[in-house]
């Protein structure tokens, strides 16, 4: 048995009027509303546990929002309101939450932000997302296994239950990160730094994430998190498309399930449709 995660989060707020360049993170304060429709229809659709719109708020990546203002300041704000919203969502049938936690976008082996640095702005975040009681903490979208390491072991310190995706887009058959870590090495490196539930997300479409998860799973015992997006982009005017329809995402998923993933979900492009999909298996 498989659990089922949720779908995208950034087109599902563009669809209810974020702009382009705006800073999603913020919505939690200005738009609660917005932010919980989208958790309420995921929870609808048959998620068994929905993220928090809290991807970006790291003070590194709410800094590069600070034109007008200083919003670092607000970064305990952002995330315990993108708990709240999600978890009064989830009470509706019974749900789980974990709280999302993104990269910084700081690149380690090239900048003069240190490495004590990064690791107190995940500390930070994970802290501020914990004092409102999620079911866990996912570190998301990492393409840097040094990066991802300094979230796991800054999430840790909560007592909750955390999961880390890596994003697999590079090389010849698309298995390697940015950085040129296959997923063997990731498993090892992620594990040794706690974590509890080990994967991948975002990158590319559902199909090479099979084998991924099979060769996760052969190297580790731990609970595998595969949130795939719904096939490749394409650029259509000034918009970005995906093309997968929920029904072959989904039949894509059965061989996801079967090779060894425990928790399945969509990244870009995905939406409620897709986990109605999943659910109807």
């Amino acid at each position: 048995m498989a659990y089922i995660l949720d779908g995208g989060w950034g087109t599902q707020l563009q669809e209810r009027g974020l702009g382009l360049g705006e800073c999603p993170d913020l919505w939690n304060l200005s738009n609660p509303n917005k932010v919980k429709e989208v958790a309420d229809a995921y929870v609808e659709a048959g998620s068994d546990i929905i993220l928090t719109n809290t991807f970006g708020a790291n003070r590194f990546m709410l800094a590069k929002h600070s034109a007008a203002a200083d919003l670092t300041a607000h970064v305990a704000e952002v995330n315990r309101s993108g708990v709240r919203i999600s978890l009064e969502a989830a009470k509706a049938k019974n749900r789980k939450v974990f709280a999302s936690i993104g990269p910084t976008g700081i690149v380690l082996i090239m900048s003069n932000v240190s490495s004590d640095d990064v690791y107190a702005s995940f500390l930070e975040q994970a802290q501020a997302a914990a004092s409102e009681h999620p079911d866990g903490i996912v570190v998301e979208t990492m393409s840097d296994p040094a990066e991802a390491v300094l979230a796991v072991r800054a999430a840790k310190t909560t007592g909750l239950t955390v999961a880390v995706t890596m994003v697999f887009d590079s090389g010849k058959n698309k298995d390697r990160t940015m950085m040129g870590t296959t997923p063997e090495q990731a498993v090892e490196q992620l594990a040794a730094a706690g974590a509890d539930i080990i994967g991948a997300n975002c990158g590319q479409g559902i199909e090479g994430f099979i084998p991924i998860c099979r060769r996760m799973r052969a190297v580790t015992k731990l609970p595998l998190w595969m949130k795939a997006n719904a096939g490749l982009p394409e650029a259509v005017g000034d918009k970005t498309e995906y093309h997968q329809t929920p029904e072959t995402f989904a039949e894509s998923a059965k061989a996801l399930i079967e090779t060894g993933a425990d928790y399945i979900g969509g990244c870009c492009g995905t939406t409620p449709d897709y986990i109605r999909a999943l659910r109807r298996l």
